[in-house]
């Protein structure tokens, strides 16, 4: 038998409906099956918890079916109140289904901690453009020591106290360069 006398056979024709037929059936049970399956016409609107503390948070999310899960700590941030939610994703207004995960980033209780370089022997302007880069604020009161370097750092202080390198102070924080005057 060739291969045209089959094609024109009733065996290839019954297996060809056979085949198209089981096609159209395992489409339509598999749309069915995912249509119930995925919850295909549910939709729950995230509330928006921008500014809430964690346990009011995970009330609301309670309440509407939501999962959350808290990834991470920003940067701190004094507008918002510390502890409370500072980003969100999904964004709050969108759509999504029952029992998915909401991801949470808190704000700090306060500025992260950053160590003080040591400026011992640099010029003022190369102290202040250090300290900015690192996060923190130069003061504009400046304290003179007789020593032979005008405006050479001798030593930083922060609220009135004597900083050595390697402390730590809040990111922010007011530093003030302790100068010399140039004077023998």
């Amino acid at each position: 038998m060739g291969i045209f006398q089959f094609l024109k056979s009733k065996s290839f024709f019954k297996q060809l409906v056979i085949a198209v037929v089981s096609f159209v059936l395992l489409f339509f049970i598999l749309k069915f099956w995912l249509n119930v399956t995925t919850n295909h016409d549910q939709k729950i609107q995230v509330p928006d918890l921008h500014k809430m503390t964690i346990s009011e948070a995970e009330r609301k999310l309670n309440e509407l079916d939501l999962a959350y899960k808290v990834i991470d700590s920003a940067s701190y941030n004094p507008e918002y109140p510390k502890k409370s939610v500072i980003e969100q994703s999904p964004e709050g207004g969108d759509f999504v289904k029952e029992n998915r995960k909401i991801y949470l980033t808190l704000n700090p209780s306060k500025y992260r901690d950053i160590t003080i370089p040591d400026l011992n022997g640099r010029t003022k302007r190369q102290a202040i453009s250090e300290l900015k880069a690192i996060g923190f604020v130069v003061g504009t009161k400046y304290t003179y020591v007789k020593d032979i370097g005008k405006d050479v750092v001798r030593g930083l202080r922060h609220n009135n106290k004597i900083v050595n390198p390697n402390d730590k102070l809040p990111k922010n924080s007011i530093i003030e360069l302790v100068l010399g005057d140039g004077n023998r």
